[in-house]
């Protein structure tokens, strides 16, 4: 159990988890615990991934059925795109209107993997955007090893689209200027706290507009390297939230409490979530 790393909900101010895979295989037998732990680690609310359309449809009815605490994305991860078609498209558009729903996404490029032909990855974000556009949702994004084509699809959408967020950005203070330029707020992961291969994002983060970061554990993926002790579990968590906050927060020189209350009004003011107070 992740207790030994989570501050006391007491001690610890409301956070956002902007991005939470609840709907992974892993949590299918404790998800209340995970919640439960989540919950007393200060993590307020939750975002619940989408990345195709079986997992969206899962993600929506699981923040229907935690209102207030829990919310969703609805989209096309780039690793699934080559099966994106008019069905995904009909699904995506019908989440997308579901209140529950606070983004189009996870969409995006993914040159690093290549699960789907770059061709197919386009077009699915492109679909996608158009359908954030229609919804007046903001997206969440993903991108790996495709900065200039990603941007490049961005820059024509980005006067229409109501905001976005770099999901897990891992890059560095020139990919962050480009982002930022296109109006994106930037979330960051525990990938912060990884010294073999964090130190563009490390030296990124402190550039980071107050009112433009977001923090994410991208769970069940990117555990915080530094946990101390090792978990047992190799599975990320919500839980592990305020690991990522403290290790941000260091990297600007702020405190904290200050990080956690400016990122989560980032979150709500992007995503439309209810106000949350301190736990």
């Amino acid at each position: 159990m992740p207790s030994e790393h989570a501050t006391a909900a007491s001690a610890t101010p409301a956070l956002v988890d902007i991005g939470a895979n609840l709907t992974h295989e892993s949590f299918a037998q404790d998800l209340g615990a995970v919640l439960e732990r989540a919950a007393g680690a200060g993590v307020a609310q939750l975002m619940v991934t989408g990345a195709d359309r079986d997992s969206s449809q899962r993600a929506c009815a699981l923040a229907a059925a935690h209102p207030g605490r829990l919310y969703a994305t609805a989209g096309v991860h780039p690793h699934h795109a080559a099966g994106y078609g008019p069905s995904a498209r009909d699904a995506l558009v019908e989440l997308a209107a579901h209140p529950q729903v606070v983004a189009v996404g996870e969409c995006g490029l993914d040159y690093f993997r290549d699960f789907s032909p770059r061709p197919a990855q386009r077009a699915a974000f492109l679909a996608q955007l158009e359908i954030a556009v229609a919804a007046r949702k903001p997206v969440f994004l993903h991108q790996r090893d495709a900065h200039a084509d990603f941007v490049a699809i961005l820059e024509d959408y980005a006067p229409r689209l109501v905001g976005g967020v770099a999901h897990c950005f891992t890059g560095g203070p020139a990919e962050l200027e480009r982002y930022l330029a296109l109006g994106l707020a930037v979330g960051v992961t525990g990938w912060v706290c990884d010294d073999r291969r964090g130190s563009a994002l490390r030296a990124a983060v402190p550039r980071i507009p107050a009112d433009r970061l977001m923090i994410e554990t991208d769970a069940p993926y990117l555990l915080p390297r530094d946990l101390v002790p090792p978990p047992k579990s190799r599975r990320n968590e919500p839980a592990y939230l305020a690991h990522v906050a403290r290790a941000v927060a260091a990297l600007r020189g702020e405190r904290f409490e200050d990080l956690a209350a400016s990122t989560t009004r980032n979150a709500q003011r992007l995503f439309g979530l209810a106000a949350v107070t301190d736990s």
